[in-house]
């Protein structure tokens, strides 16, 4: 079982990577099974619904990882901009550092199977609302209206994954940096 639930793994940490990196039909099983290492039979064991139900384990397994970072940058801080800015300053220092996404975003993915797959569709606006859902929590803290927390959370996100998407295709964080330096404004004003 050991070796099994393994193999699975491996297959989802390399989609998920190679999703980010390429997009969702850039990247082949061919390739997701090389570049995993795990061994080739095993991919429908796990997989019986092929490359999209590997895609829907990768969004899950990438939303983990995200929701699990913003929320512990986020607790670091009491304040929910300050909190905020962090978090932004952090991607963009990953950005600069590794020159692309790392356990960020799902963006690329959302973008290429909103119409193809509903599904995949499906699976990102959860982690997009769960991602909403952390920065409302934490606005709401705040003693912020919740209509109006729930204004920002939505306000933020959008800002941040453009900021991301602009930051990638620009190859330099001053979106996201800007962001952060919007953020506190809005959240005071």
């Amino acid at each position: 079982m050991g070796s099994s639930t393994n193999a699975k793994e491996k297959f989802i940490e390399t989609a998920g990577r190679l999703f980010e990196l390429k997009g969702y039909n850039a990247t082949g099983l061919n390739e997701i099974l090389k570049e995993s290492g795990a061994p080739k039979g095993s991919f429908y064991y796990h997989f019986p619904n092929g490359k999209e139900q590997l895609a829907l384990e990768s969004i899950k397994f990438a939303c983990d990882k995200i929701t699990t970072n913003l929320k512990n940058m986020l607790a670091r801080f009491e304040d929910p901009g300050e909190a905020i800015v962090a978090n932004t300053i952090n991607l963009a220092e990953i950005l600069d550092d590794e020159k692309k996404l790392r356990d960020m975003s799902i963006s690329l993915i959302a973008l290429e199977t909103y119409d193809s797959s509903e599904v995949l569709r499906k699976a990102c606006r959860e982690t997009f609302d769960l991602i909403e859902q952390i920065y409302f929590d934490k606005l709401i803290k705040y003693s912020i209206t919740e209509i109006r927390a729930r204004e920002l959370a939505a306000v933020i996100l959008s800002m941040t994954e453009g900021a991301i998407i602009l930051s990638l295709t620009r190859k330099n964080s001053d979106a996201l940096r800007s962001v952060a330096k919007q953020i506190p404004m809005l959240i005071n004003s």
